[in-house]
């Protein structure tokens, strides 16, 4: 007869052979082992109540890509001199619908994070109810500092091979880090002029005027909020009155802090890759809108108009400012452990992770061990995608809704993660730990979905 204890072991071991063959197939990718680890981890418990999931070898299946692209994208700059750069799209699981994901365009990016950001896209997309896969792709191309004509060579080079991939149907992408409107538009045509056709809904993220949707660009920075205030509300705490640090200050942060500010808090920090400011008056959101918008100018600018604050150069000096609530908007691993117990020390409340795997592992460990209400990526960041994917709802339908109607479904969208979330930890014996429960909620969807699909 088996016991509880053998069924845990049996648990224990398949999480861990698998986790030891991602390794051992990945070599070096860091950043998709991060990803890999603390999803599996959580799914312990799972695979003790429902071994069917470990029959059917949902992990081994899950873990890999379903497709895996990297291609070459030649460009010329505005010297006339040809450039290389890197392409790549992850394909990573279509059981719940067609591939959804953004394009990163940043130095830094390579198969490891595009992997990593592609495996975690799965569990977010599953959360947010919507019928799409999870994918995610991009390049080591840097749009800062090039010029629109530059920007707008190479994402037609980069969308005349990547067009091969994706339709409304099968892949549709996004914005990311370095992706934003002007991005988008010039990718939109190039695909245009190569379908010869409106396809609509083979991007998301575009300008309202040819097919966009009202709310997509505030979709991620206000869903984190709404999460983060679901958690503060359950335990008698509130936005009103508290001290925010936001980190980033691109599209995420900057629509963190705006309704952030909307519903009472004081927002004092936020940063980009070069510094930080401090403004203890409070963070001047139009002025920010203005540098980063419009001006596309360094977030060091801000004191020539505000001298009473202080900007800081390098970004991880932000994480000592004391502050209530922390929202970490920028990038993946900006919070490590040492900084994790500096925000504990000055006194934090809650963390609203508005980016993708900004806080690391022991960081994590941190927060939760210390009673830091704590708000995962793949639950808190999942607004972006979930207004994406109104957006292909109205492209399917033509038509537009308002933005109330777009930032009504995604309050509801943002508030049915959290239930669901708290739902899967007490459910499955971690009552209260919203990393377990997100990771849990996600992942069943999927796999019951592949289950039903067969060995595909």
């Amino acid at each position: 007869m088996t016991t509880v204890l053998d069924r845990q072991q049996a648990a224990k071991d398949y999480v861990h052979s698998v986790y030891e063959t991602v390794i051992n197939r990945n070599q070096g990718e860091k950043e998709f082992f991060q990803a890999v680890k603390e999803i599996l981890d959580s799914l312990v418990p799972v695979f003790e109540v429902n071994p069917d999931y470990i029959e059917h070898r949902i992990l081994e299946r899950i873990t890999e890509p379903e497709r895996v692209v990297y291609f070459r994208v030649p460009w010329l700059d505005d010297k006339g001199v040809p450039q290389v750069n890197r392409g790549f799209r992850v394909q990573f699981n279509s059981a719940l619908g067609p591939y959804k994901g953004g394009l990163r365009f940043h130095p830094s990016v390579n198969a490891s994070i595009i992997k990593f950001l592609g495996f975690e896209q799965i569990f977010k997309n599953s959360l947010t109810g919507q019928p799409i896969g999870g994918g995610k792709g991009g390049s080591d191309f840097d749009p800062k500092g090039k010029s629109d004509q530059e920007v707008m060579r190479f994402t037609q080079s980069f969308m005349t091979e990547l067009y091969r991939y994706i339709g409304p149907d099968v892949d549709v992408p996004a914005g990311d880090i370095g992706v934003g409107a002007r991005e988008i538009g010039y990718m939109f045509g190039q695909y245009k002029r190569i379908r010869s056709g409106h396809e609509a809904g083979v991007l998301t993220g575009k300008g309202l005027g040819y097919g966009g949707s009202l709310a997509r660009k505030e979709a991620t920075g206000y869903g984190c909020v709404y999460f983060v205030n679901e958690m503060l509300q359950a335990k008698g705490l509130s936005f009103e009155g508290s001290t925010v640090v936001v980190s980033g200050s691109g599209n995420v942060s900057i629509y963190a802090i705006e309704k952030a500010q909307q519903f009472g808090a004081k927002i004092v920090a936020c940063s980009d890759s070069n510094g930080y400011i401090y403004d203890p008056n409070g963070i001047d959101l139009d002025l920010v809108k203005q540098l980063k918008e419009v001006e596309r100018k360094r977030i060091s600018d801000y004191v020539l108009t505000h001298p009473h604050a202080k900007y800081t150069p390098g970004c991880e000096g932000i994480w000592t400012i004391p502050c209530d609530i922390a929202l970490p908007c920028a990038t993946q691993n900006e919070i490590d452990e040492q900084a994790a117990k500096l925000l504990v020390e000055n006194g934090v409340k809650a963390v609203g992770e508005g980016a993708n795997m900004p806080s690391t592992l022991d960081a994590i460990e941190v927060f939760l061990n210390n009673g830091v209400l704590f708000g995962p990526a793949k639950a808190a960041n999942a607004g972006g995608v979930a207004v994406s994917s109104l957006e292909m709802s109205q492209n399917s339908m033509r038509l537009s809704w308002s933005f109330e109607e777009v930032d009504s479904k995604l309050h509801d969208i943002m508030r049915n993660i959290y239930h669901n979330s708290v739902a899967a930890a007490e459910k499955y014996g971690h009552p209260g730990n919203l990393v377990v429960g997100a990771n849990i909620a996600g992942f069943v969807r999927v796999a019951d979905a592949m289950i039903a699909q067969g060995l595909v």
